[in-house]
This record gives C-alpha cells, sequence and structure tokens, in this order.
C-alpha cells in the first residue's frame, strides 16, 4: 500500500481498491484477446480486514460465472498468506459499434468455461428505491474523477462512501463485513449530483441521483 492508496488512519480505501479490481480486470481482458469493452454492471466486495499501509497485496482472478451477454468476475486479495478481501463484479460485454449489450462468443468460453465450471450468474440490480426520509446533498464533481471515456470512473464512486464512513467512524472494528456497488447509468464530467444517504447502525446506503434519476447506488452492511 502506497500514500495514495491509504486514508489518514493507513488503511487501504474502498475507492483505491476499486482501482486496483479495475486493472486486474482490464489487464486480464486485454490478454485474452477479447474484443470490448466490458462495462461494469455491479461489484459485491467481502472484506475481511483491509491492509495498511506498506503491506503487500496479491490479486488474483477468474472467472466465476457467466450469462449470455454478461460475465462474474472473481478476484481475491491476500496480504501476509491471509485472504483480506473478495470480490464478485458483473461485467456486461458491449458491442462497440452499438452500444448495447453482446452475446459472448465461443472465444469467451474457451478461454474462461473451465473456470466457470457452467455456473450461470444474473445482472439483475437489486437495491431498493431512496427512502423518503434519506438526508441528500450535492457531490461536486472533479476533474479527477473522470476518465478517458468522459465519465465519472467506477471507483470515484467509493469516494463519498469513504467520506461518510469518516464522519461516523469505526463500526464493530472494521470498514464494512459487506459492500455492494451497482451500476444503472453513466455520469457524465458536466452534470449535476446529488446523493442521498440513509444511515442505521447495521447499515450505510447511497444512492447517486442527476436529473432525477438514480445512476448509481451502494450499500455497506456490518
Amino acid at each position: 500500500m502506497r500514500l495514495g492508496d491509504v486514508t489518514a488512519t493507513g488503511r487501504l480505501r474502498l475507492d483505491a481498491l476499486a482501482r486496483y479490481l479495475q486493472d486486474i480486470a482490464t489487464d486480464d481482458a486485454d490478454d485474452s484477446g477479447i474484443a470490448g469493452p466490458w462495462i461494469l454492471r455491479k461489484v459485491a466486495l467481502q472484506l475481511e480486514s483491509l491492509p495498511h499501509f506498506g503491506d503487500m497485496v496479491e490479486l488474483v482472478t477468474f472467472c466465476g460465472g457467466f450469462g449470455s451477454r454478461w460475465a462474474e468476475r472473481r478476484t481475491r486479495l491476500t496480504s501476509r498468506e491471509v485472504v483480506i478481501a473478495e470480490a464478485a463484479a458483473i461485467w456486461v460485454l458491449v458491442d462497440a459499434r452499438t452500444g448495447r449489450p453482446s452475446k459472448l462468443t465461443d472465444q469467451f468460453h474457451a478461454l474462461y468455461g473451465e473456470a466457470a465450471a457452467g455456473r450461470q450468474v444474473d445482472a439483475r440490480l437489486r437495491h431498493g428505491v431512496v427512502p423518503p426520509e434519506a438526508t441528500r446533498r450535492l457531490w461536486p464533481l472533479r476533474a479527477s474523477d473522470v476518465d478517458v471515456l468522459g465519465h465519472v470512473n467506477n471507483a470515484a464512486y467509493w469516494e463519498p462512501i469513504e467520506d461518510e464512513l469518516a464522519s461516523r467512524g469505526d463500526v464493530h472494528g472494521r470498514v464494512a463485513a459487506r459492500a455492494e456497488m451497482e451500476f444503472r447509468a453513466g455520469i457524465d464530467a458536466d452534470e449535476e449530483v446529488e446523493l442521498a444517504i440513509a444511515r442505521d447502525p447495521e447499515t450505510l446506503s447511497i444512492w447517486f441521483l442527476s436529473g432525477g434519476a438514480v445512476r448509481a447506488s451502494a450499500r455497506l452492511a456490518w
């Protein structure tokens, strides 16, 4: 872990973890030779004990299952030979010309079929609607939140979650037992984004809204 990846207390930030997952997914997809792009639909993190500044982390990724137009990528993070986190992410294969989901190819199944072992996964989103009691605030976008595609990068959505975690302090001595992010539509650099936040002692839920519509949502549970 390096200085740009950790909180003031030295703990690996969730947005940095999301970048690690994004980078290893991109590297593996590039190595496979399967034309993309792949669009992240949702990711679930099982968190044990996140590493701290100076710790070395190893990531191993493999295909955990598939649907007709999407696949589940599982990634395991270890530090000092101990599993510290596991991620299950659903990535949708998109036709670069039409922008629509595209069927997985024979090449995909030849490369990843053995690891998936025929396991079927779905891409449905399950987070509920914004409750009326949720508090709201603006989330000002920064130039550094936007990637080469002109959209807010997947990892940047975890930044306001870190703000909320800092404001509430540690809960039960860990960041969370489980953290989920679901993506409905992208956010462009020039959009105004509002956060709707609902908290209780055991969960933290955040919805990202722009133009009155939910673009993404997150849920942390302890």
